[in-house]
């Protein structure tokens, strides 16, 4: 046999002993298997069953609560969605801490492609973004779906801390969810033990938007149940038990509270602010004339997470002079 023929030969050879050995290790895979699917991290949510990565450092969070969650538990995200009512910039409350942090969209209207430039190894959405998106996102990263499909959870004002449970899950941080929520709770019923010593506790909550006059209920909405449940403020005249309704300047003068917190939208609702506080029917509302009116920092958002109700409760007392 010539040396040409020799080598071929010996080529064959070695070709074989590596297919050879490829099949072996093949073979022998599945006496891994068991061990293998043991280490896996498998995340219950609401569109099932998803297994999460051993490591999470790029994590894409969908709604501003989950900003916040991720924060309380001292994690950073990666990629957030901004809302309309800020310019299309970070949540306030939270930017100092999102400083750096890649924008994908807003929550109604989330950028697929951003997400998938990122290339993120996790992604938190909600309940009715995901029935938009959910099928493209899973296409792209290991996606959670929070929230509850239950009407009853769903009015639950304290359901936000089932999505930081969940939420800690991931990241191997329930205790730590746990200890904060209880000391939250804590600091919650000081506040309301200070509130409960004043003469003065009636609450108006009103929404000022660019051609409307919103007050807020007493429930419904975490927000509403820190006020009115939590903390143990009084319902003005005009403050109902369920339903956010419209004011006119006509009825103004019947709210009766004490005290008037507002929201203003970026969008109009300080022009339409301008026209109400120059109106003579607002000017005799007592909150008016004791200098009770206060402009908050978009509640409505902060009370679904940890670090917004802390801000809440310390902007409370400060209001009213209590810290």
């Amino acid at each position: 046999m010539d040396k040409k023929n020799v080598h071929l030969l010996l080529s064959v050879i070695v070709l074989f002993l590596i297919l050879a050995g490829c099949g072996n290790q093949e073979n022998s895979s599945p006496s891994h298997t068991p061990a293998a699917e043991e280490n896996k991290r498998i995340v219950k949510h609401l569109k099932g069953e998803t297994v999460i990565p051993d490591k999470l450092e790029k994590v894409v969070a969908l709604l501003p609560a989950y900003q916040d969650h991720i924060l309380a538990l001292g994690e950073k995200p990666y990629g957030v969605t901004v809302e309309p009512q800020f310019g299309g910039s970070y949540i306030p409350y939270l930017a100092d801490k999102l400083q750096g942090v890649e924008i994908v969209g807003e929550s109604t209207n989330v950028n697929l492609e951003k997400i998938l430039s990122l290339d993120p190894d996790l992604i938190f959405v909600d309940k009715f973004t995901a029935e938009e998106v959910y099928s493209q996102l899973e296409k792209i990263a290991p996606t959670i779906v929070l929230g509850t499909e239950s009407d009853e959870d769903y009015y639950n004002p304290d359901f936000w801390q089932e999505d930081l449970l969940k939420i800690a899950e991931v990241y191997g941080k329930v205790e730590l969810a746990k200890e904060k929520i209880a000391a939250l709770e804590q600091k919650t019923a000081d506040a309301r033990e200070k509130i409960a010593k004043g003469e003065q506790k009636k609450l108006a909550f009103l929404r000022i938007r660019q051609k409307a006059v919103q007050i807020y209920p007493q429930t419904g909405h975490p927000m509403n149940s820190l006020l009115y449940e939590k903390l143990g403020f009084a319902p003005s005249a005009l403050t109902d038990k369920t339903e956010r309704g419209e004011l006119s300047l006509e009825v103004i003068p019947q709210l009766d509270a004490d005290y008037i917190f507002l929201q203003v939208d970026s969008s109009g609702g300080p022009d339409n602010l301008k026209q109400i506080t120059e109106s003579p029917l607002w000017k005799e509302l007592d909150a008016v004339k004791n200098n009770r009116v206060f402009e908050t920092d978009f509640w409505i958002y902060k009370s679904w997470g940890l670090i917004g109700r802390e801000e809440i409760l310390n902007e409370v007392l400060t209001y009213l002079n209590l810290k």
